[in-house]
This record gives structure tokens, C-alpha cells and sequence, in this order.
């Protein structure tokens, strides 16, 4: 069973940048395709991006492609989101999820696809 800890959300300008960090404990980390989500006010959660297993594969949101981007470090069992040009908008609470996948090359769009989660950090941008 794995554990997860966000870390890295505060409040930025629009324009921007922020990393965020998912910190994995409890299990082996490189069994787990990872991915990024998040919950404005009022709105439900949506997916952001996902990484496969080996690192070889990810997938954004049409909404942050292009300014966003996921990656992993297996040997410190942890996932990052780097966030560029971040606008008021993108404005949430991120949570990283764990997917047990047996395919080093998959990654998962889906929540349900996702067995783990973690507590979320907040991001807020303004204006």
C-alpha cells in the first residue's frame, strides 16, 4: 500500500511557475503509473497529466499542455508537476494518485483507474 505526500502548492502572480512534489512511501514506487488532478472551488475534480511507470510516456490535459509538465524519480519515489505560465484559472487543490500498472509503458486519465491519493496542496494564482 502506498502513501502519498504532496508538497510545493502557494499562492503565485499569473505568469508564474510553481513545482509540485509527490513524495511515495509504503511500497515500490516504480510499480505505479502516477498522475496529477485537481478540484477548483466548486467545480469537480478533473485530471491534469499522467506519467507511465518507466518515465517513457506521459499525457496532459488540453488545458495545461504545453505549461505543465510531469516526471518521476523512481530512485527517490517521487513525481513532480512543474507548472509554468500558471494563470488564475489553474487556480485548485492538486492531488498526486498512485495506479498499480503491469505495463511499464501505460499510463491512466481515468480516477478510478488510481488506488492511492494523497492529501492534495494547495495553488492558488493571482491576478
Amino acid at each position: 500500500q502506498a502513501q502519498l505526500v504532496e508538497s510545493g502548492g502557494g499562492l503565485v502572480q499569473a505568469g508564474g511557475s510553481l513545482r509540485l512534489s509527490c513524495a511515495a512511501s509504503g511500497s515500490t514506487f516504480s510499480s505505479y503509473a502516477m498522475g496529477w488532478f485537481r478540484q477548483a472551488p466548486g467545480k469537480e475534480r478533473e485530471f491534469v497529466a499522467a506519467i507511465s511507470r518507466s518515465g517513457g510516456k506521459t499525457y496532459y490535459a488540453d488545458s495545461v499542455k504545453g505549461r505543465f509538465t510531469i516526471s518521476r524519480d523512481n530512485a527517490k519515489n517521487t513525481a513532480f508537476l512543474q507548472m509554468n505560465s500558471l494563470k488564475p484559472e489553474d487556480t485548485a487543490v492538486y492531488y498526486c494518485a498512485a495506479a498499480t500498472s503491469y505495463n511499464s509503458g501505460l499510463y491512466y486519465v481515468r480516477e478510478y483507474d488510481y488506488d492511492y491519493w494523497g492529501q492534495g496542496t494547495e495553488v492558488t494564482v493571482s491576478s
